[in-house]
């Protein structure tokens, strides 16, 4: 059983909280930058829990929401997925590794490829795979978040397509 009150587990809260932000934001700007702040916090969160491929997955996810902000190029989009795949294979241990690796990927994809409601569908895909993920590494903040982005972003997703 995690204990609930470890350093680790409460970065995995902070990210909670700053998760929530990002995929309440309408402004895709706002919605970066605090994507951004997540990643940090979740990057230490994973590595106090001694998983350095959702480490990896979250430091490279952390330089791709900065980078999306000034830029949409699909050459350097390319660069952080190579990044996301071969840290993936690098740290490999196992099929539920690939998991994190997956999602760093498609949110890549998301963030530099769509914008608006067609970003935030593709990042809910993502967000799936980071619940199993969360769930089968025991982060309770993580596993937290990452069902309520589901529910936070699925909303904002809805209040977008009433307002177009």
């Amino acid at each position: 059983m995690a204990d609930w009150l470890s350093p680790a587990q409460l970065l995995g809260y902070l990210a909670f909280a700053l998760g929530l932000a990002c995929f309440a934001q309408k402004d895709d700007l706002r919605f970066k930058l605090f994507m951004a702040g997540e990643c940090a916090a979740y990057a230490l969160h994973f590595w106090l829990l001694g998983e350095p491929t959702a480490v990896a997955s979250t430091l490279v996810s952390l330089g791709r929401s900065l980078a999306s902000i000034k830029s949409r190029s699909a050459g350097v989009a390319l660069i952080f997925i190579g990044l996301s795949a071969g840290l993936g294979l690098w740290l490999f241990q196992g099929w539920a590794s690939l998991l994190p690796i997956t999602a760093s990927i498609i949110g890549t994809s998301a963030l530099f490829f769509l914008r608006g409601l067609q970003m935030r569908l593709l990042m809910l895909v993502g967000t799936g795979l980071w619940v199993a993920n969360n769930l089968l590494v025991g982060s309770i903040g993580g596993s937290l978040l990452e069902l309520t982005l589901l529910a936070t972003n699925s909303w904002t997703i809805l209040r977008m397509r009433r307002q177009a």
